[in-house]
C-alpha cells in the first residue's frame, strides 16, 4: 500500500504552512515521519504542484531523498490520480500535508479493513467524522478517480473525495469511528492552529 501526502505551499489561510519550521524541522517532515512509523506502508510520496510556489518544498524533498510527484495545482484529484498511476497503485491512502500529528495506527486500521474486504471504493474515518481534524484517513480505489474525474466540479476536484461522499449511493464506502469525544483538532490550517499546537511538538 502506498501513501500519498497532498501538499502545496499556496494555502490561503496559512501561506507555505508545510514548510514552517518547528524545532528546525518543517511540518511536512513531521507528517512524513509519523506515517513512516507504519510497517504496512510500502511507499510514501508527497504529491505537490508544478507551480513556482512549491519550488522550495520540492527542493527540500530532493535534498532529503523523499519521493515526490508534481502535478496540477488546483485539480488535486487529477494530481493524486496521476501520482497513483505513475506508481502503478490500484489503491492508495490519502493524507493531508497539514497533519503533523497523524496517528499511524489509524493508517494500519484502514489497511487491516482493506485486507479483509477489498471491494470497498473508499475506507475512511471522516464520513461521518468522529475523529478530530488532522487525524483523517482515506484509502481510495484509484479507478474511481479515473472514472469520475470528468463529472466533478472544480470544488470537488480540489477536495478530491467530496464528490463521492455527495453521491454516496453510487459507491461502496466504509467508515470507521471512535467513541472518544475529542473537541480539539490537530490540523494546522491557520495561524491560530499553529500557535495553539506548537507546544505539542517534540523532538
Amino acid at each position: 500500500m502506498i501513501v500519498i501526502i497532498q501538499a502545496r505551499s499556496s494555502s490561503r489561510r496559512l501561506k507555505n504552512k508545510v514548510m514552517i519550521q518547528i524545532n528546525n524541522i518543517p511540518i511536512i517532515k513531521y507528517v512524513y515521519d509519523k506515517i513512516n512509523r507504519s510497517k504496512k506502508i510500502n511507499k510514501i510520496i508527497i504529491a505537490t504542484s508544478t507551480h513556482k510556489s512549491d519550488f522550495k518544498l520540492v527542493n527540500y524533498l530532493k535534498r532529503n531523498n523523499i519521493l515526490f510527484f508534481k502535478g496540477n495545482l488546483n485539480n488535486v484529484a487529477k494530481r493524486l490520480l496521476d501520482c497513483a498511476n505513475k506508481h502503478n497503485s490500484k489503491f492508495f491512502i490519502r493524507i493531508s500535508g497539514d497533519s503533523p500529528f497523524i496517528d499511524y495506527k489509524l493508517i494500519n486500521k484502514a489497511i487491516n479493513i482493506f485486507n479483509k474486504n477489498k471491494s470497498f471504493d473508499i475506507i475512511t474515518n471522516v464520513f461521518p467524522r468522529t475523529f478530530p481534524k488532522g487525524m483523517s484517513i482515506e484509502l481510495i480505489r484509484t479507478s474511481i478517480l479515473k472514472n469520475n474525474l470528468k463529472l466533478m466540479t472544480s470544488l470537488e476536484k480540489e477536495h478530491v473525495t467530496k464528490y463521492f461522499y455527495d453521491n454516496v449511493r453510487k459507491f461502496k464506502i466504509y467508515n470507521f469511528r471512535t467513541r472518544k469525544k475529542i473537541s480539539e483538532h490537530f490540523a494546522i490550517d491557520t495561524p491560530n492552529d499553529l500557535k495553539r499546537l506548537r507546544k505539542r511538538f517534540v523532538l
